[in-house]
C-alpha cells in the first residue's frame, strides 16, 4: 500500500515526541481481509507504569474536495477501530493524524468533525510538517 505524503514527517514527529515506532505499517486481519493502520508507536510513561500504545493512520488531504477526503479518511478510522475491536487489541488507542495546515485552514472550522471527534470517538495528532513535531493531540 502507498504511503501518504507525510508518512516521514509524522513518524518523525512521532520519535521526536519520545515515541518509538514498533511497526511500520501495523497489520491486521479482520475476518479474511487484513488492513494496514500506516504507524503502531510506543512510549514508556515512566519506570514503573506501563507503555502506553497507539496505532496512527497518516492523511494529507491533499484531494480536490477536502470534504471527500475526510469521508475518507474517517471510514478508513472507523474501519481500523473496528479490526482493533475485533482483534481484541484494547491497549493501543487510534489517531488520525493531519498537518498543522490543513487543521487550521479545513478541520478545526468543520462541524463534521467537531462531531466526529465528540460522537464517534476520532483522535487527531496535529503535526507541523516543517518542523516535524507534534503540535496538539486531540482525544475524546
Amino acid at each position: 500500500m502507498a504511503k501518504d505524503k507525510y508518512h516521514i514527517q509524522v513518524r518523525e514527529a512521532l520519535e521526536n515526541d519520545g515515541w518509538t515506532i514498533t511497526h511500520d505499517p501495523l497489520q491486521l486481519s479482520y475476518g479474511v481481509s487484513k488492513v494496514e493502520v500506516d504507524l503502531g508507536a510506543e512510549k514508556l510513561i515512566g519506570a514503573e507504569k506501563s507503555g502506553e500504545k497507539i496505532a496512527v493512520e497518516v492523511k494529507s488531504f491533499m484531494e480536490p474536495s477536502k470534504v471527500y477526503a475526510f469521508h475518507q479518511a474517517f471510514g478508513q478510522f472507523m474501519i481500523y477501530q473496528m479490526a482493533l475491536d475485533y482483534n481484541a487489541i484494547t491497549d493501543r488507542v487510534l489517531f488520525l493524524a493531519a498537518s498543522l495546515d490543513i487543521y487550521e485552514t479545513f478541520l478545526m472550522k468543520q462541524q463534521m468533525v467537531e462531531d466526529a471527534i465528540e460522537k464517534h470517538g476520532l483522535n487527531l495528532i496535529i503535526v507541523d510538517i516543517e518542523t516535524k513535531n507534534i503540535v496538539k493531540w486531540i482525544k475524546k
